[in-house]
């Protein structure tokens, strides 16, 4: 479309379709916004322009509704939920308890399913991290870390040294991340292995974040 008469031929010839209630059409970006009472498919559209051969028309996809962004994080959202129930019910109101075996949960349960299939999950972090995309091993080895971080805040063992390797690798770790998301890289985010297929986005970099903080309060408070 080149101008506001083809906008109005454009317009006039869907709104001339049965069961199209209005038309909206953008000359800037050369779409049309079409309101239906029922549905009217999209090979019904195209014989209202077939007569006009300039006009051509093709389905663009909606932007994902909060149901689908729901449905594909569902995994994550219910996991933190278990571990931060379990958290609270056994921390009994003390909050340096209750940052302990949230992170023991966290990463018992994430180095869990990167273990279900540690090729998979280290071939994707590779794609991302920015020490696994120069030393492929680290992918092998960060699920082992993981597992050895949560067992060591399970136990409550050298926590110094716990709470500062955490402070470490995950601040490490949230620079890929950060990378990818803000260059709007559409890759899969392999912090539950390879079991969901969960994408890279701002929930990554929250549950980066809070481990990060986490333990730098719990290294400040001398927990």
């Amino acid at each position: 479309m080149t101008c506001g008469g083809c906008v109005a031929k454009v317009k006039g010839l869907l709104s001339g379709v049965k069961g199209v209630n209005e038309v909206v059409v953008d000359l800037g970006k050369g779409e049309a916004e079409v309101e239906m009472s029922g549905h009217v498919g999209t090979e019904v559209l195209k014989e209202a322009l077939a007569g006009y051969p300039k006009y051509g028309l093709s389905e663009v996809a909606a932007a994902p509704a909060a149901a689908a962004w729901w449905v594909t994080y569902k995994p994550i959202l219910l996991l933190f939920g278990y571990i931060t129930l379990v958290a609270l019910v056994g921390g009994n109101g003390k909050m340096g308890v209750v940052m302990r075996i949230f992170m023991s949960g966290f990463f018992l349960s994430f180095s869990f399913f990167k273990l279900l299939n540690l090729r998979a999950f280290a071939e994707s972090y590779a794609m991302y991290d920015v020490v696994a995309r120069r030393w492929g091993g680290w992918g092998y080895v960060y699920a082992f870390v993981e597992l050895g971080l949560g067992v060591a805040f399970a136990v409550n063992v050298f926590p110094f040294y716990t709470n500062l390797v955490t402070l470490i690798v995950m601040s490490v770790s949230i620079v890929g991340v950060l990378q990818s998301v803000l260059n709007k890289r559409k890759i899969k985010c392999a912090c539950l292995g390879a079991v969901f297929n969960l994408p890279m986005s701002t929930v990554t970099i929250i549950e980066d974040a809070l481990m990060i903080g986490m333990s730098a309060v719990a290294l400040v408070m001398g927990l």
